[in-house]
């Protein structure tokens, strides 16, 4: 009897190691005892645990260009400089248009006024020449209205240039005697410068 008490107690404590043993795997790997006891609730519903994040890759090195690349990106900026020159030239060409039109529009505006004025000038020299001939006329018609041999005595003592616009403008009927009544010098130079006087138009 006392051999056996020994080897039962030896029994009882492996069983209860063994016991404990089952309980701390299912604890630790979560599942259940080798005899079917039931799994807690805790550890059922606890979620498992998040995978850890995979680290990005490094980003790769930029590759150096090639040649061709080089060339074409020159190319490209050449291309780019020359169209910004074309269009800062274009605009210049625009603003020089502008200037210009704006001078061809007061140039145009200048030659009309120019050409209202030489109308008026012209009206004012046409109305000045119209009094003239009106006082001329008047004039001739006083020394027509005279004896020829009183229209002589005046005429003898009129200035050449005066005495040449009153023959001319006088009918030849009443300048013929007035003419004969005259001083022979007097008479040949009137003559002279008369043919002269109505020369110039022709000349």
């Amino acid at each position: 009897m006392t051999r056996w008490r020994p080897r039962l107690l030896s029994a009882t404590l492996a069983a209860v190691l063994l016991l404990l043993g089952t309980k701390l795997a299912t604890l630790v790997t979560g599942f259940p005892p080798l005899g079917g006891g039931v799994l807690p609730v805790a550890l059922a519903s606890s979620p498992a645990p998040p995978p850890a994040a995979a680290t990005p890759p490094p980003p790769p090195a930029p590759e150096e260009p090639t040649p061709e690349q080089r060339a074409e990106r020159h190319l490209l900026e050449n291309l780019r400089a020359r169209r910004a020159e074309l269009d800062s030239r274009d605009q210049a060409l625009a603003a020089r248009e502008m200037v210009v039109a704006a001078t061809e529009r007061r140039l145009g505006q200048r030659i009309e006024e120019l050409g209202v004025l030489q109308q008026r000038l012209e009206a004012i020299d046409r109305g000045r020449s119209d009094r003239e001939e009106a006082g001329w006329r008047q004039m001739v018609k006083l020394y027509e209205g005279l004896r020829p041999r009183d229209a002589a005595a005046i005429f003898d003592d009129l200035e050449m240039p005066v005495l040449v616009q009153l023959m001319d403008r006088m009918r030849e009927a009443k300048a013929a005697p007035v003419l004969g009544a005259m001083k022979p010098d007097r008479a040949r130079l009137l003559t002279a410068e008369l043919a002269r006087h109505r020369a110039r138009p022709a000349e």
